[in-house]
């Protein structure tokens, strides 16, 4: 197993920059979340506001316009900020407490 040398304060870009695109994806965030979402598929009407108002596009989505449908969200990335839950216009997503799911 080999360890990643950190970086130093001067080898940090000015600004904290992102200078590799994509490279969120290498670090799963989701794990501090303390609230999780719910999706409630049977309430659910694929409306489609959800996917764009997720800060971090935790919510994937299969098909093309007009047969467009949500799917479950990605946990591995989802930081459980609520947006999802109070943009759905059919209360198709609810907030639970992270700690009544088995990790």
């Amino acid at each position: 197993m080999s360890k990643e040398k950190l970086k130093g304060y001067k080898e940090i870009p000015i600004g904290g920059l992102i200078t590799e695109p994509g490279s969120a994806k290498k670090f799963k965030t989701g794990d501090w979340r303390s609230f999780r979402p719910v999706w409630l598929q049977d309430k659910c009407t694929h409306c489609m506001i959800c996917p764009p108002s997720c800060p971090d596009d935790c919510i994937p989505t299969e098909g093309n316009l007009p047969n467009i449908k949500r799917k479950e969200t990605d946990f591995d990335y989802c930081k459980g900020c609520g947006i999802c839950a109070q943009v759905c216009p059919f209360k198709a997503i609810e907030m639970k407490e992270e700690s009544g799911f088995i990790k």
